[in-house]
């Protein structure tokens, strides 16, 4: 938009040069500005610079608007959604003062502490920075906890299916073995299962609930379980061994699962060492010497070598990363 406005503001120079009948002179860009200031006035200036503003806002008014409501009240619906999912109750006033508690109130605080001690402008940009940051971080603290509560919901997996199987063996039928897993089952299994039941008694079909299941907690041992119920409820067949194959399944993926997971941190202990040995060598340095040191962060060029080393360890760690990191 800053190229845009300079693009017209030429234009208009040129154009007044122009009726003028004087060639346009070769001067600097700043004087063109000046110029439209003894043309148009300070107020007319700021007028144009207005009408444009909202011009280029107003062509792009729906882009604009949506993703101001994706940035505000698509978060707090983001947030509420995935609470639902982990049958988390919090009323959506609350999460919406604690978004701007988090973002907006913290950065006003440490603005108004930097302010006491007349720091304005540094204030300012910690708080903006801060502000920002609140913002952003909820999503990514709330997919964590989703992420662990599937990750648990995995490990109980295994003990879900056998009390499935051997509930279906004593004789009980699929929804009396799914209550059983309710009654004996820590959450976050026994809270799915119970919705399961809650669903089935409002008169929802059984196969829809294990469908709701697999959309609400996304896994592939879900996807196997749903998929193996439903088949086998309308072709007939035995689900007790069904279940019993694919707790082993389930078991050899964890166990797999673990080997690789410790690859992955001994592979990153690795990374980490080796980025952080060039901020100890000169800490090292430092602490021994502080005048031989000095040089790296009171010349150009060592603040030039400084910033080549950050941005050099922070690309190796990043390759690392990518490296150990293993999908499965």
């Amino acid at each position: 938009m800053k190229t845009l406005i300079f693009i017209i503001l030429n234009l208009f120079y040129s154009l007044m040069v122009f009726a003028q009948d004087k060639p346009a002179p070769k001067e600097p860009v700043t004087k063109s500005f000046s110029f439209l200031v003894d043309v148009l006035g300070s107020k007319g200036l700021l007028a144009a610079i207005g009408l444009l503003f909202f011009g280029v806002t107003y062509r792009y008014s729906q882009k604009l608007f949506a993703w101001i409501e994706d940035q505000t009240y698509g978060t707090r619906d983001y947030i509420l959604q995935k609470f639902e999912i982990m049958h988390i109750e919090v009323a959506p006033t609350r999460v919406t003062i604690a978004l701007l508690s988090v973002s907006f109130g913290f950065g006003f605080f440490v603005f108004g502490i930097f302010a006491f001690f007349g720091m304005f402008l540094g204030g300012a940009l910690l708080g903006g920075v801060l502000a920002f940051i609140g913002w952003k971080l909820p999503k990514p603290i709330v997919d964590y906890m989703e992420q662990r509560r599937v990750k648990l919901y995995q490990t109980q997996m295994v003990d879900a299916l056998n009390l499935l199987a051997n509930g279906i063996r004593a004789g009980l039928s699929m929804p009396q073995a799914v209550g059983m897993v309710v009654d004996e089952m820590p959450a976050p299994v026994s809270q799915e299962f119970n919705l399961i039941l809650q669903q089935a008694k409002i008169g929802v079909p059984l196969e829809e609930a294990l469908e709701n299941l697999n959309k609400r907690v996304k896994t592939q041992d879900n996807e196997m379980f749903v998929t193996s119920v439903n088949i086998l409820r309308e072709t007939g067949g035995n689900l007790a061994e069904v279940f019993d194959t694919i707790v082993f399944v389930i078991r050899e993926r964890v166990r797999l699962q673990q080997k690789i997971e410790t690859y992955v941190a001994q592979g990153m202990f690795q990374g980490l060492v080796i980025f952080a040995m060039p901020y100890a060598q000169i800490a090292i340095n430092g602490s021994s010497d502080p005048d031989y040191l000095r040089v790296l962060f009171t010349t150009p060029l060592g603040i030039i070598m400084f910033i080549l080393i950050v941005a050099l360890s922070c690309t190796g760690f990043w390759i690392i990363t990518k490296v150990v990191t293993i999908k499965i």
